[in-house]
């Protein structure tokens, strides 16, 4: 049964954007929270799902470049150089997240699936067509074949971790090492997962209908934020819970899609994207998971999503279209003010 659900009045974030005058740019108004925002990535149709290595030094992400029409990792210095291909170099790869001592890289790949080429030689197809032709709403296809693999800080000595039947990925380290938190379909519908770090004893956390994804452990490891669907109506809502599964607490519900929860390091407060306006323009927001304060980072028009912070919480990632490259979405980075 789910706990006890506090949700965020609507009354409280009109009054913390009417202060905000017509006049301010949208660049004055993310001075709030965002300084020195530059690009990092400009190859490719789409590049995101950033993390920093623990110090701080290293973003690994995903990107769509060099011809392959599956998402694969990268990884890049945090100022945008030296940025090279890393891992399986076919399938479609995602959530890649380095261990807590910097030496591992947590990810999800269907390079082993037996139907590979045929979904190659599909999207390649896809790609081709004109950008107004092709099939552009957003859609995670939670393929059957992803499971959850680990590897070394140079991509090798890989090491496949779990086996079930179905959809397995969305995965991440406690901050310890000890424990894997990940999304499973095994069970039959999609549910949080945490198994030890070498892949066994995996535990079930969550049992309510519906999705349950983009699980994160807080900075002390006691609480895990997600999204979920439970309503069946692909309206992401955010929740958080605890470790062991208990004291589950919805944070919001609107009739909008609240997307990539990620802790600060205080672990107070939760960064997300949210389509409330507009599912072409997803915006970044800030709440407080005491005071249940809400507040908007983002002010362009136009997607900004997968939000992580730097581990002494100095630099935000995050993945934008307001950048060059047209169409194309790709890695930016900001200082952080509090």
């Amino acid at each position: 049964m789910m706990g006890s659900m506090r949700f965020f009045p609507l009354y409280l974030l009109m009054a913390l954007t009417a202060g905000c005058q017509a006049t301010d740019s949208w660049e004055d108004l993310e001075g709030r929270h965002l300084a020195n925002v530059r690009q990092l990535t400009f190859e490719g149709p789409r590049s995101g799902e950033t993390y920093f290595s623990p110090d701080g030094k290293k973003i690994i992400y995903m990107a769509i470049r060099d011809g392959y029409p599956f998402f694969r990792i990268y990884e890049m210095n945090a100022d945008g150089t030296g940025q090279r291909l890393i891992g399986p170099q076919k399938g479609k790869q995602t959530c890649p997240y380095y261990s807590p001592d910097g030496k591992k890289i947590l990810f999800a790949s269907t390079h082993l699936d037996p139907e590979l080429d045929r979904k190659e030689r599909e999207a390649l197809e896809e790609a081709k067509k004109p950008y107004e032709k092709r099939k552009r709403s957003y859609k995670w296809d939670f393929d059957e074949a992803y499971e959850i693999f680990e590897m070394d800080i140079d991509g090798k000595s890989l090491r496949r971790l779990t086996q079930a039947p179905g959809y397995d990925a969305e995965c991440s380290y406690s901050p310890d090492g000890k424990k894997i938190l990940f999304t499973s379909q095994r069970d039959g519908d999609l549910e949080l997962y945490v198994m030890n770090v070498d892949g066994s004893e995996p535990r079930r956390i969550t049992h309510a209908q519906g999705y349950d994804g983009g699980p994160f452990f807080s900075p002390d490891g006691t609480r895990i934020i997600f999204r979920a669907d439970r309503t069946g109506d692909d309206r992401l809502q955010i929740f958080v819970i605890d470790a062991d599964g208990s004291g589950e607490e919805q944070l919001t519900d609107n009739a909008v899609v609240n997307w990539g929860p990620f802790f600060h390091p205080d672990g107070n407060r939760i960064i997300f994207a949210t389509s409330r306006h507009g599912h072409v323009n997803y915006e970044l927001y800030l709440l407080d998971l005491e005071s249940h304060l809400l507040e908007r980072v983002t002010y362009w028009v136009g997607f900004d999503g997968l939000p992580a912070y730097s581990p002494d919480g100095r630099k935000l990632i995050w993945t934008s279209r307001r950048g060059k490259g047209g169409h194309a979405s790709h890695v930016f980075i900001a200082d952080w003010t509090d």
